[in-house]
């Protein structure tokens, strides 16, 4: 598989310079159009103001790209039958010149081989509420446990079986650590409920764990960030439990199974929060971005 890299990005790469890596899909898949593709813009900007290099990751054409120019950008937001594209779809996806948009697996592995470190996104998949009837867990969690990679997001979705999720990723070794916090984000929420083993507090201290990772040569596993989105800016819980609870009885009602489970009950939120659940989405997305970014620079002063 050749990676199509962007100049830009390539030459940061070689010079030693921060890149983080960014998803497609919250930009095709993920939000309504055309906020879609002025927000990818604005995550792209978010990434620059803190002196790193963005690298937005997709497939076009059958090139796997890892950054993404104005037009190409452009293309993902506003095309129709791009597809959703996770890590297993990649080599079908480059033999038939197909353009995909990546998921969190997708775009750490293909960011991973470009020699991308620092990759940003809104939440994890993870573990699906009833797992041991539908055995559905997302590739995300398993890709992770091979990919030397520092993921920075808001926890699992929270439409997810959390618990569950945090004992798959102990069960598959990658290490966990909440970004100024002991609690595990919700995604949407500032706190899931469940505790987290390591704190750090500061961009130079996530560094020093990815340093510390190489130093061991242990198993090439991702570290995962864990960057709670702010109180403020969090959804409601009281709403959000009662809206999540009316989705799971909605989606059951209506016989909704498999791949199709997730955008079901993230559209319900959104419809029935008043949009409510997508601001929180996006400001989680933002404070993601922002502080990959920094850790991106803190990981290259070495």
């Amino acid at each position: 598989m050749v990676l199509v890299m962007a100049e830009e990005v390539r030459e940061a790469l070689g010079a030693g310079r921060p890149v983080v890596a960014l998803e497609s899909t919250i930009i095709a898949h993920g939000l309504p159009r055309p906020d879609n593709l002025r927000v990818a813009r604005e995550l792209e900007d978010v990434v620059r103001q803190e002196g790193a290099v963005p690298a937005t990751v997709a497939v076009l054409d059958g090139r796997p790209c890892v950054g993404l120019d104005g037009e190409q950008l452009e293309r993902v937001a506003t095309e129709n039958g791009i597809r959703k594209l996770s890590h297993r779809d990649l080599a079908p996806a480059v033999a038939a010149g197909a353009s995909g948009a990546t998921t969190v697996s997708a775009t750490a592995q293909l960011a991973a081989l470009a020699g991308i470190r620092v990759f940003a996104t809104g939440g994890l998949g993870g573990v699906h509420r009833q797992w041991t009837v539908t055995q559905d867990e997302s590739a995300d969690l398993g890709l992770l446990a091979k990919t030397r990679i520092t993921v920075v997001c808001a926890g699992v979705k929270s439409v997810l079986d959390v618990p569950a999720t945090l004992q798959r990723l102990e069960t598959l070794g990658v290490a966990v650590a909440g970004y100024g916090t002991g609690r595990f984000p919700g995604f949407y929420l500032s706190d899931s409920g469940h505790p987290v083993d390591w704190t750090l507090d500061s961009p130079e201290q996530v560094a020093e764990v990815m340093r510390a990772q190489d130093a061991l040569g242990a198993r090439e596993s991702a570290l995962i960030v864990a960057n709670p989105v702010p109180p403020r800016e969090q959804l409601d819980p009281v709403l959000h439990a009662r809206v999540l609870a009316d989705a799971l009885d909605a989606c059951d009602a209506e016989g909704i199974t498999g791949q199709a489970v997730t955008p079901f009950l993230l559209g319900y939120l959104v419809r029935h929060t008043d949009g409510a659940s997508l601001e929180a989405n996006l400001a989680a997305v933002r404070g993601n971005v922002r502080l990959a970014a920094r850790i991106a620079v803190a990981w290259t002063r070495r």
